[in-house]
């Protein structure tokens, strides 16, 4: 199966604020992924940090993906991906997923403002983040992964399949939804701290 994939704007030292690949998932894969959701699992996104401001901050909700062998297909396709993404690009000591993935609902009135996924906690082992895009790109309004580069805004490729990987200090915001649903799935490669 070909994998095909595009960069972003080339950052100093060969970086790229985001790498996209196709064709990981077929289409089977991708509806039986979307199958998964269930309601009764579902609660509201958070943001790390300060509670005062998580409205304001993120709106959408979510669902996590159980990391059993019933589910290594999954992650094994997106962990190899991101070890050859890596290998290819970033260069980062890499240990694995160390959250589970996690399923993302964005509806009307749904958005995620600027910011990095790398931060204190739990989530300063974040090397590698990734999303897969699982809605249609016409299903939906608004609701763009977009990466602010240099004081530039670049939006992300929104087919259907399309998997995004950045590294996770890279500022990025999911844009708000005027219209119908979005759903993908996010994920976190770690690692040691930088050195």
């Amino acid at each position: 199966m070909a994998i095909n994939y595009s960069f972003g704007l080339p950052l100093k030292n060969n970086f790229t604020e985001f790498v996209s690949y196709n064709g990981l998932f077929l289409p089977h894969e991708i509806d039986r992924i979307l199958g998964f959701w269930e309601e009764d699992k579902t609660i509201k996104a958070t943001v790390d940090g300060d509670t005062k401001y998580r409205d304001e901050l993120r709106k959408s909700s979510v669902m996590f993906i159980d990391n059993t062998p019933e589910n290594d297909w999954i992650y094994n396709k997106l962990g190899g991906l991101a070890i050859n993404c890596n290998n290819e690009r970033y260069w980062f000591d890499l240990l694995g997923f160390h959250q589970e993935l996690q399923l993302t609902r964005y509806t009307e009135g749904d958005f995620f403002e600027w910011h990095l996924d790398f931060g204190a906690g739990e989530i300063s082992a974040r090397k590698l983040s990734m999303t897969m895009q699982l809605s249609d790109s016409d299903e939906y309004e608004g609701g763009d992964l977009q990466f602010m580069i240099n004081q530039n805004i670049v939006t992300a490729p929104r087919k259907k399949g399309t998997i995004i990987i950045f590294p996770s200090f890279i500022i990025h915001r999911v844009t708000p939804i005027t219209k119908g649903k979005r759903q993908s799935i996010v994920g976190w490669v770690s690692g040691p701290p930088y050195r």
